[in-house]
């Protein structure tokens, strides 16, 4: 990912943690920021991988939140487990999206979100 431009998180240490701005303050301070798993500013992208809690804990809806809230990003990836405890977190966060973006009910900031299993 380094190779195409994507910072990433090295470990959960401070510094090393990659802050998107979401809000700004006075002379372009940032006053709010989200940690990404990966973020490229010029492709405007933010990944996110999510191991087990992803679905039992919701964590991809987090995600997906944190994301939309993020300051010119327009493309998230998430990566979730395919099966977990015997139950299919890929399928799970799929048509949740899925339904999302079919819905024509909420308005959405972001172009596209891939979903992607491992």
């Amino acid at each position: 990912m380094e190779t195409i431009k994507y910072q990433i998180e090295k470990s959960k240490k401070r510094s090393d943690k990659i802050n998107v701005p979401v809000l700004f303050g006075r002379n372009g301070s940032i006053e709010k920021a989200f940690d990404a798993d990966g973020y490229n500013e010029s492709t405007k992208s933010v990944i996110e991988i999510d191991a087990g809690r992803g679905v039992t804990s919701y964590q991809f809806l987090k995600d997906f939140f944190q994301a939309c809230m993020m300051h010119e990003v327009e493309y998230l990836t998430i990566a979730v487990r395919n099966i977990y405890k015997d139950q299919n977190d890929f399928e799970i966060v799929n048509r949740f999206f899925s339904a999302l973006y079919t819905s024509s009910r909420i308005k959405l900031p972001l172009k596209w979100i891939l979903i992607v299993r491992y």
